[in-house]
């Protein structure tokens, strides 16, 4: 295993912005993700990942 960050990106949930792996403690971040475009994706690809899972035939938690 690696000690190479370098190609770490995060979303930070506190202050909205976008953070290499040497940011904020991990508890406020969302990632790691391969590129600073994507980490600024966090918050929408969480939210489609939430209603896919909502929406699943097979999760039927009523």
């Amino acid at each position: 295993m690696s000690d190479d960050h370098s190609n770490e990106w995060y979303y930070n949930t506190k202050t909205g912005k976008v953070e290499p792996y040497q940011g904020a403690k991990s508890g406020d971040r969302l990632g790691p993700y391969s590129s600073p475009e994507e980490a600024a994706r966090a918050l929408e690809k969480a939210q489609e990942r939430n209603e896919a899972w909502d929406n699943d035939p097979k999760w039927d938690d009523d």
